[in-house]
């Protein structure tokens, strides 16, 4: 079973900022342990599909335009 891409480029730039900034604050101690939940977007970004996404029928990817 394969999942959907559903994330698109803005979205996927987000995910993966976000998840970096929180893996980040959480290493130097500063939001504690819970910052290492930044996996999460990280992991969605880079691999173009989230699961909350797919269950509520959400999708940010552009359509591709044929010629």
């Amino acid at each position: 079973m394969t999942l959907p891409e559903n994330v698109g480029r803005m979205d996927k730039y987000v995910r993966i900022g976000v998840g970096i900034l929180l893996i980040v604050l959480a290493v130097t101690g500063t939001i504690g342990v819970w910052g290492y939940l930044g996996i999460l977007p990280l992991a969605t970004g880079f691999l173009n599909t989230c699961p909350a996404y797919t269950l509520f029928g959400i999708s940010t990817r552009e359509t591709e335009k044929k010629a």
